[in-house]
């Protein structure tokens, strides 16, 4: 597959070492990190044309990728302070 947009290193690249720390050892993180990365390969596919979805799932995908992000942005905020 090309390359995915979105990605968390790629949304925060000043915390990509910190990401990787905490998906090792922070068994929550890991599990949002996962949860953000699914979504986000389901919108890529519905945005590529792989996979059809009416608007309504689109927008419902896009609001849950927003939400875990805001998520993983505070763990990560926290995790540096």
């Amino acid at each position: 597959m090309a390359h995915t947009p979105h990605e968390l290193a790629e949304e925060f690249p000043e915390h990509a070492d910190l990401i990787h720390k905490l998906k090792t050892d922070d068994a929550h993180f890991a599990k949002l990190a996962d949860a953000y990365h699914e979504v986000n390969r389901d919108i890529h596919r519905v945005e590529s044309r792989v996979e059809a979805a009416s608007d309504e799932r689109e927008e419902e995908l896009r609001k849950k990728r927003l939400h875990l992000k805001d998520e993983i942005a505070a763990l990560l905020a926290k995790a540096a302070a």
